[in-house]
């Protein structure tokens, strides 16, 4: 008589296991930037010893998981622009914000942690824009005209980037870092609270829109 034994579920191939592995460190690190190999296996389903297979060290699953980050970001941000600079600079915060407001953490440690370096090569294209976005500004005298365009660029990376400290330190909702990033780049580019208020009430595209998740589309 013939014996039948049950099938062993299939494997899951690599690219599943390395897609699943970054998915759980991407959730893990933005809990706890030192969450351990083991919490992130652990997350993916898998033993440490499987994400050997596919990283080498934790630094080089982190610098991963930031990369695809920042190549994300330039590609949200590629066809961005606006024939007013302001609007242009602020739809350029604003849409930076959506990219990494439920990765607050992660996003904080790339532009911050020890591996800067290689995430800023990451947004080069996105410095380019923004840097072009301002010379134009500056040229049609919409923005400030006492800075230099590099040294005005410079400034609203780092307005952008102080309001993702407070939005970590004080856990700003989504729809609050959604306008003070676009105020705290309009601040900077030389316009005072009210008319940086009224550039974002008067044009729709500024206009903040909640996220939709897969499971409220269900």
């Amino acid at each position: 008589m013939t014996t039948f034994t049950p099938s062993k579920p299939p494997r899951r191939d690599a690219t599943e296991n390395r897609a699943a592995i970054l998915e759980s460190a991407r959730v893990l690190l933005n809990r706890d930037p030192e969450a351990s190999l083991e919490a992130i296996a652990a997350g993916a389903g898998l033993s440490r010893r499987s994400i050997y297979g596919h990283f080498a060290t934790r630094d080089e699953l982190v610098s991963e998981i930031q990369t695809l980050g920042g190549q994300r970001v330039t590609a949200a941000l590629a066809h961005i622009d606006h024939a007013d600079s302001r609007v242009a600079i602020a739809l350029i915060g604003a849409r930076l914000w959506s990219e990494v407001e439920n990765v607050r953490v992660m996003a904080q440690l790339a532009v911050r942690g020890p591996q800067r370096r290689d995430f800023a090569n990451t947004l080069r294209p996105v410095r380019e824009k923004l840097l072009a976005i301002v010379e134009r500004g500056i040229a049609a005298r919409e923005l400030r005209t006492d800075v230099a365009a590099e040294t005005l660029a410079n400034l609203i990376e780092g307005a952008a980037l102080s309001v993702l400290d407070e939005a970590i330190r004080a856990d700003l909702s989504n729809r609050e870092g959604h306008r003070l990033v676009m105020l705290a780049a309009l601040g900077t580019v030389g316009l005072s609270w009210h008319e940086s208020n009224a550039v974002i009430k008067h044009h729709a595209e500024l206009e903040f829109a909640e996220r939709v998740t897969d499971e409220e589309t269900k």
